[in-house]
C-alpha cells in the first residue's frame, strides 16, 4: 500500500495512513512545515488530558463518542466534516483539536481493518474512557490493555456501556 492521504489542515499540515512496523494502516501526521510522525497514544492523551482541563473532560469524550458512532473501516468524508464541525467550538486550540480527532478516527479505522483484532475500534473508546472519565494518567490509559485477553477487555467495555 502506497501512503493514503487522510485529511488535509488549515494549517498546510495532512494526515495519512502509511506503512508502520506492524502493517498499512499506521497514522501519520504532517506538520506545515514538513516534519512527519506517528503520533503515539501517550502524546496526544497527554495533549487531550490538558485540553480537558480547559474544555471540559465530558465534553471532549462526547464530541469522540460522535466520532466513534460513525466509524467504519472505511474513512468517509462526512465523518471528517463532523470533525471539523466538532473541532470549532475549541476556539484558540481548534486546529489542534481537530488534527486530535482526526488521529483518534484514523486510529479507529485503522483497528476497523486489522487482522485478529476482536475488539476493533472500542480499543480507542476505552482509552478515551479511562483518561477522560475516570481521570486515568495518559501513560496508564495507553497501556492498560497491553497483554489483557479480549474477553476481559471485553468485559471492562460491557461494564463501562459500550
Amino acid at each position: 500500500m502506497m501512503s493514503c492521504k487522510i485529511n488535509h489542515f488549515s494549517h498546510g499540515g495532512f494526515i495519512e495512513f502509511d506503512k508502520g512496523s506492524f502493517d498499512n494502516w499506521c497514522v501519520f501526521v504532517t506538520r506545515a512545515n514538513g516534519d512527519r510522525f506517528a503520533p503515539t497514544d501517550v502524546q496526544y492523551f497527554s495533549r487531550l488530558k490538558n485540553l480537558a482541563k480547559i474544555y471540559g473532560a465530558r465534553t471532549i469524550y462526547n464530541d469522540f463518542v460522535v466520532i466513534y458512532n460513525r466509524t467504519g473501516a472505511e474513512v468517509d468524508k462526512n465523518v471528517l466534516a463532523v470533525i471539523s464541525a466538532l473541532s470549532r467550538h475549541y476556539e484558540d486550540d481548534s486546529l489542534e483539536m481537530e488534527i486530535w480527532l482526526n488521529v483518534l478516527y484514523a486510529g479507529m479505522v485503522a483497528e476497523e481493518n486489522k487482522e485478529n483484532a476482536v475488539l476493533k475500534k472500542r480499543i480507542k473508546r476505552l482509552g478515551m474512557f479511562q483518561l477522560l472519565i475516570e481521570n486515568a494518567e495518559p501513560e496508564d490509559a495507553a497501556v492498560f490493555s497491553k497483554g489483557k485477553k479480549w474477553k476481559e477487555l471485553d468485559e471492562i467495555m460491557k461494564a463501562s456501556g459500550f
